[in-house]
């Protein structure tokens, strides 16, 4: 139950960088924007009132205690809530100013993959993991798809790593490994948008770097949004960062803001951990 600072705080205004600001400069439109954006787990409402517009090639970064609806609101970007009964959204999800929500799903998880918290590779071989998606996607030429697979697994610095074991099943990888295996087949269709639910949170500090370095390397080509518990990592890898709590985005702006120089009491007590 939220306490009295809590309630008081939800009843306030999301502070976001104003229009005009650097989240806005270097494109017109956000590569995804969600406007009045409401979840429910039948009668229970898990998101309230998201609005958020999320800049073309940046790492976003979502931080909040458990339990806020970041994971929930991360799912909504690429319908992947859809797989849950008695589930409804309301609101709007825009990718590149088209209704996210009336898309092909397909093409949907397509167009924004995603890696979530527990590395799930494939019972085949790294190639075939790397491959699926291309085959789901009706690509079949032995060519293309190998040239597909080790364009990925180098995208995802991993080539160096399997080259020779290509064949060998993907569970004999290490954990890092398995994670950016994963990266790797949501990478192969290219998409335009990576999704990622606490990718490093099982992971040793050297195999957590390593994701991090392969998020700088992509986010050039690739629009990033990370859920994350780690706030150092938000701190090192993300562009801008939004801070959740029961529901509701308290606030977003430039990491160095929200970390150093936030609008909202709550996201100060937060990143200084006074609380959560």
């Amino acid at each position: 139950m939220a306490t009295p600072q809590q309630q008081q705080i939800l009843r306030e205004p999301v502070i976001a960088p104003p229009e005009g600001a650097e989240v806005q400069k270097s494109h017109a439109e956000p590569k995804l924007h969600t406007k009045d954006l409401d979840f429910f787990y039948g009668n229970f409402q898990a998101l309230h009132d998201i609005s958020i517009r999320i800049a073309e090639n940046k790492i976003t970064a979502f931080i909040g205690p458990s339990g806020c609806g970041k994971s929930t609101f991360l799912r909504t970007m690429n319908r992947m809530n859809e797989a849950l009964r008695n589930t409804r959204v309301q609101g709007e999800v825009l990718l590149d100013s088209q209704d996210l929500l009336s898309m092909d799903v397909n093409d949907v998880r397509r167009r924004v993959g995603m890696v979530f918290q527990k590395s799930n590779p494939f019972p085949k071989t790294i190639f075939e993991n790397v491959a699926y998606g291309l085959r789901v996607n009706g690509i079949h030429r032995r060519a293309v798809i190998e040239d597909a697979v080790t364009k990925s697994l180098n995208r995802a610095a991993l080539w160096n790593e399997v080259k020779d074991k290509l064949h060998k099943p993907a569970s004999a990888l290490s954990g890092g490994q398995q994670q950016r295996l994963c990266i790797a087949r949501a990478l192969a269709v290219n998409p335009e948008v990576l999704l990622l639910d606490e990718p490093c949170s099982a992971l040793d500090p050297i195999a957590t770097s390593k994701i991090e370095e392969l998020l700088f390397e992509i986010k050039d080509t690739t629009t990033i949004v990370i859920v994350t518990h780690n706030m150092q990592q938000a701190a090192r890898v993300a562009d801008y960062t939004g801070f959740f709590l029961l529901g509701r985005l308290i606030e977003f702006d430039n990491t160095k803001t929200i970390f150093q120089n936030p609008s909202k009491k709550e996201t100060e007590d937060y990143v200084t951990g006074r609380f959560g």
